[in-house]
């Protein structure tokens, strides 16, 4: 099958639709929500009672202070993590309530 030059892949004419209407960064944000168990592995995720996204800043609400606390010293390994899964600037920082 030959393509012509406008010809785009269903991948790149979704991706461009997202980026017009605006929602791919909310596309972004619910793909790593549903991603956490996969990013963090089941023990964390497991206790994790919350977490949610909010202007590049995810939030997030552990119940042990211990996994917290490890959490707390890879933060930013974890948010290298996320933007690489994501392809994209989705998270700048976390917070944990």
């Amino acid at each position: 099958m030959i393509r012509k030059a406008n010809d785009k892949t269903l991948k790149e004419a979704i991706e461009q639709m997202l980026q017009v209407y605006k929602i791919k960064r909310r596309y972004d944000e619910t793909g790593i929500i549903a991603a956490w168990p996969e990013l963090v592995g089941k023990a964390v995720d497991n206790r994790t009672k919350e977490i949610f996204i909010r202007d590049k800043r995810l939030f997030l609400r552990i119940e042990s202070s211990v996994i917290k606390n490890e959490l707390l010293m890879i933060r930013s390994q974890i948010i290298e993590k996320i933007n690489k899964e994501a392809n994209s600037v989705v998270i700048e920082d976390i917070i944990f309530l």
